[in-house]
C-alpha cells in the first residue's frame, strides 16, 4: 500500500482537522487510508475517538468519557461533508455505553444535519449494537440513512474471545433484523474479519446467518494485527478463498459482496451500494 501523500489526501486531512473530526481510517489504522482519502472520501467517526469497549482486534483507544459528548459535532460533520462535496458519506462511531441512548441520538442528528445541507448525498451508517435495544435502533432508522450497517465481526464460536463481553453474535444479528422489520426498504450491511482462527465452514455459516435476517451487503477482509496488544494473526487467507466466499455470498442471495485481503467495512461503499440498488 502507498504511504499517505498527494494533494487530495492533504486536502481531506486538512479539512477534517479544521473541523476537529475523527475518522475510523486513521483511528483504526486502515490499510486503505491513502486509497480512499486520495479519492476524496473518508469514513467519519462520530462520538469521539475513545471507545467504552475493549475488543481484542481493534486499535481504537478505550476508556470511559462519563457521558461527555460534543453537542456541535453533528453540525460540524455536515459542514465538512458539504465542503468536501461528497455524494456519499459513511458515518461510524465508537461504542458509547456511558450514554443513556448509547449514542443513537447523535447518529440520528448527524444524518439529519447532513440532509439539511445536502439533499442529494447518500448516507451509510455503520453503527454499534446499542445494546440490542429496539427503540435505539429505531431512532437511527427514523433519520432515514440509505444504508444501515452493523458488523458481526467474526464467527459465533470466536465471538466471546475476540469481542467485548457486552457484544454478542446473536445480538448483532438482532440489530440487523430489527432494521429490516422496521424498514424493509433499507439496505442492510455487515462485515467480518478472517484469519483469527475460524474455519471456512464457520464463515459459510455466518453468511447464512446474516442472510437469515435479510442482510443485503457483505464484506469479508483479512484481519491484520494493528498493534502488539491485539490478537495475533492465525492465518493469511488466499485470494482464491476470498473469491470463493464472494461467489458463495452472491449465491446465498446477498445483493452485493466484496471479499478480499484488504477489504474493510466501508471500502468502495458507494460502489457497492450503487450496484445493490441496481440488483
Amino acid at each position: 500500500m502507498r504511504l499517505p501523500s498527494g494533494p487530495e489526501f492533504d486536502r481531506v486531512n486538512e479539512l477534517l482537522g479544521r473541523h476537529r473530526l475523527h475518522t475510523v481510517c486513521s483511528s483504526a489504522r486502515c490499510p486503505n487510508l491513502t486509497d480512499c482519502w486520495s479519492a476524496g472520501t473518508a469514513t467519519i467517526m462520530i462520538l469521539g475517538d475513545t471507545c467504552t469497549r475493549h475488543c481484542r482486534f481493534c486499535a481504537v483507544q478505550t476508556g470511559n468519557l462519563h457521558g461527555k459528548i460534543d453537542t456541535n459535532e453533528p453540525e460540524r460533520v455536515a459542514r465538512a461533508v458539504q465542503e468536501l462535496g461528497l455524494k456519499y458519506v459513511v458515518l461510524t462511531a465508537v461504542d458509547r455505553d456511558d450514554l443513556p441512548d448509547w449514542g443513537a441520538g447523535v447518529f440520528a442528528a448527524t444524518v439529519r444535519h447532513i440532509r439539511q445541507l445536502q439533499h442529494d448525498v447518500r448516507i451509510e451508517v455503520l453503527t454499534p449494537d446499542f445494546g440490542g435495544r429496539q427503540e435505539l435502533v429505531q431512532l437511527v432508522v427514523d433519520a432515514r440513512p440509505d444504508v444501515f450497517g452493523h458488523n458481526i465481526e467474526t464467527v459465533e464460536r470466536l465471538t466471546p474471545a475476540i469481542r467485548d463481553h457486552r457484544a454478542g453474535y446473536r445480538q448483532s444479528l438482532a440489530v440487523l433484523q430489527i432494521v429490516k422489520r422496521r424498514a424493509p426498504d433499507f439496505l442492510t450491511k455487515s462485515g467480518l474479519m478472517v484469519g483469527l482462527g475460524e474455519t471456512d465452514a464457520e464463515v459459510g455459516q455466518t453468511m447464512k446467518d446474516l442472510r437469515s435476517v435479510g442482510c443485503d451487503i457483505l464484506t469479508i477482509g483479512q484481519y491484520l494485527q494493528p498493534d502488539r496488544r491485539a490478537l495475533p494473526v492465525q492465518r493469511y487467507v488466499t485470494p482464491e478463498q476470498f473469491g470463493q466466499w464472494q461467489s458463495q455470498a452472491l449465491a446465498l442471495g446477498f445483493r452485493q459482496a466484496l471479499c478480499g485481503p484488504l477489504v474493510r467495512s466501508s471500502y468502495r461503499a458507494a460502489e457497492l451500494t450503487e450496484r445493490a440498488l441496481e440488483h
